[in-house]
């Protein structure tokens, strides 16, 4: 006699079932520049993780469940606009492409240094991103006599366009000037983000400016020649970008000036 099917084989292994859900706790640095008489203070927030959360939706659900008055920044959630850069364990990193699996249990958040404060962990990045820009005149600088719209678009060399294009996917987040040890001491220095947009036109053959021009904004102990080469920007960029390179490629090309 054949003994009965069963399906206790099919039965899952206890070995594989799933983890419950791990507990973060993350401690934020609040304070409300327009209420100075709360000293700056951490506030332990505790967070069920989900699969695949970021640190951006995490806060997000503290926001939304525990604390609407928390402070901080977000547009884009993909990377791109650069507002969630934050201090995550002290390290810039954006929150939107910081998985909290890739975090220990508990973490610490604070704001990125040397910018304008806001509140809690949003700092004003724009303001100082504004003045850099403009005291470096970061734009195309060529002299045209007769602007015509009908006009064919200048030819250029598929690899040199490639080389501005890489240049030109800095979000200004603030990541490499928040990590920069020259910039915690000297709050004229321009920064590897504004290193990296003085490269971007240098290379650029429709920009007119020679490199006693370029020397004139970046050529002392504010621009490049102050630089510590620690090179904290090329590590902590979200976006990878070969700051080090460009620091190198420019300190070399405006040695020779003058």
């Amino acid at each position: 006699m054949t003994e009965p099917v069963t399906h206790r084989d099919n039965a899952p292994d206890p070995a594989e079932r799933k983890a419950p859900p791990r507990q973060l706790t993350l401690n934020v640095l609040r304070y409300d520049p327009r209420n100075p008489s709360v000293a700056p203070h951490l506030q332990a927030y505790k967070v069920e993780e989900a699969d695949s959360m970021t640190l951006f939706i995490a806060l997000s659900e503290i926001r939304e469940h525990q604390d609407p008055t928390l402070q901080f920044d977000f547009v884009c959630r993909a990377g791109i606009c650069g507002s969630c850069a934050m201090m995550v364990n002290g390290r810039p990193r954006l929150a939107c492409r910081t998985l909290t699996a890739s975090l220990p249990d508990e973490s610490t958040l604070a704001p990125l240094p040397f910018f304008e404060l806001i509140g809690d962990l949003s700092v004003n990045t724009g303001k100082w991103m504004r003045g850099m820009s403009e005291r470096l005149e970061t734009w195309l600088h060529a002299q045209e006599k007769e602007l015509d719209l009908r006009r064919v678009e200048e030819r250029m060399d598929p690899d040199l366009a490639e080389q501005i294009y890489e240049l030109d996917r800095c979000v200004e987040c603030g990541c490499c000037v928040a990590a920069c040890g020259t910039a915690q001491m000297r709050e004229d220095f321009v920064g590897a983000v504004g290193f990296g947009k003085i490269a971007r036109f240098r290379l650029d053959p429709r920009d007119e400016r020679s490199d006693d021009d370029f020397y004139a904004v970046i050529g002392d102990d504010t621009g490049v020649f102050g630089c510590m080469s620690l090179l904290a920007c090329h590590d902590v960029c979200p976006k990878s970008l070969p700051l080090q390179t460009q620091i190198s490629f420019l300190r070399r090309k405006l040695a020779t000036v003058g």
